[in-house]
């Protein structure tokens, strides 16, 4: 990449309620060595936000996810990208083109499989062949889960089958930009399969070992466990698929858990309410009418809520209990998450691989050993190879 371009990282989509808080931690973390700018396509907003983080100097530039020519400007001055700007599949792919004929480094937060799988297939290659790293899920979805799974293979014995078994808990609220972006994905679960099967047919697959991640199955264990079918399984088997680390046979199961019976009842009818009502095109529209992407959890709810995603792995007659852990999911700590990936991309020295990739691929420990400085926790609360030894 060309090292005279006058950013480091450009944070696109600051005036939205995740872009804000990500704007907050960059004017935090980023130091004085990085050079780093906002943009979007309001400007006057764009000012309220360099206002209030205290800023005067920082750059501010113009860009609409709708105008390829802005976001050609865009990716062209800076050596990263980081986006907060969804749904994805309706504002995103623009955007991930500009960086990958660029040869930008591009970062996002996306939870919704159809767009993941649509940017594959027509913009991996070209990312591959300009050194781009297009690296999506970079909130809670997917870097806890991603990460933690790549924490947890590497802890157990090489080149044995392994089975990871993910456990979700979480408390926090919702944004009207995750409101949106949910509504949107589960209107369009035929558009997602056809994406899936598109990019199935594109993907060169391991030949010589096998992969699974899928949500799992109910189960009790000490409390109730739900099959979770979120994009995070996809986003760990990819890693599976591009690190020989996770071994010849790769099993991941993913769960939502919870400690009581009706309230797992509970999620899994409120679940398939919205999924039915975002079928219905006029309630649908009703129901987006409702929210708004700037509306988001108060400081005082945000500063209550936290995640812990439990790990367990087994492999060559091994086992090891990981935990990962940290504050608000789905707005202070993706905005952490974010900010760091976005770093670690224009800063770290990194594998030398391009294309679309994973948390795990792209960034690895380095991005672990990032987090865990930022007050995200990995830690290893059971391991067997412990008691054996002594």
């Amino acid at each position: 990449m060309p090292d005279d371009r006058p950013y480091d990282i450009v944070l696109f989509g600051a005036t939205g309620f995740t872009g804000a808080l990500t704007a907050d931690y960059l004017a935090r973390n980023a130091g004085s060595g990085c050079r780093w700018a906002l943009a979007g396509r309001d400007q006057a907003r764009l000012e309220a936000v360099r206002e209030r983080l205290g800023l005067p100097e920082l750059p501010l530039l113009r860009a609409d996810a709708t105008d390829a020519a802005s976001l050609a400007r865009l990716a062209g001055q800076t050596r990263v990208v980081a986006t907060t700007v969804g749904p994805y599949i309706s504002y995103g792919e623009p955007l991930v083109a500009a960086c990958a004929a660029a040869g930008t480094h591009y970062a996002d937060i996306t939870g919704e499989p159809e767009f993941v799988d649509r940017v594959f297939v027509r913009h991996h290659e070209e990312a591959r062949r300009t050194g781009a790293k297009i690296v999506h899920a970079c909130g809670f979805d997917s870097v806890p889960h991603d990460l933690g799974v790549y924490f947890t293979v590497n802890l157990l014995p090489e080149g044995t089958p392994i089975e990871v078994s993910g456990f979700v808990r979480a408390n926090g609220g919702l944004s009207g930009g995750t409101v949106r972006s949910v509504l949107v994905g589960a209107s369009r679960s035929r558009q997602t399969a056809e994406a899936a099967l598109a990019r199935r047919r594109a993907e060169p697959r391991p030949h010589d070992r096998r992969v699974r991640g899928g949500a799992g199955s109910l189960r009790h264990v000490g409390g109730w466990a739900l099959p979770l079918p979120t994009i995070d399984p996809r986003i760990v088997a990819s890693s599976a698929r591009a690190l020989e680390r996770y071994g010849p046979d790769f099993v991941y199961r993913h769960h939502f858990a919870v400690r009581r019976l009706p309230t797992a009842l509970g999620i899994v009818a409120g679940a398939g309410v919205v999924v039915a009502l975002a079928q219905i095109p006029p309630v649908r529209s009703w129901l987006l009418g409702r929210v708004s992407p700037g509306d988001g959890p108060t400081p005082e709810r945000r500063a209550e809520s936290w995640f812990t995603v439990t790990l367990l792995g087994r492999g060559g007659g091994e086992r090891v209990v990981v935990e990962v852990s940290g504050g608000d999911p789905g707005y202070d700590e993706t905005a952490k998450m974010l900010g760091e990936s976005a770093l670690c991309l224009a800063f770290d020295d990194l594998p030398e691989v391009s294309g679309q990739l994973t948390t795990a691929v792209a960034m690895g420990q380095t991005l672990v050993d990032r987090l865990v400085r930022a007050g995200v926790s990995f830690s290893v609360v059971a391991d067997s190879r412990k008691r054996s030894s002594g």
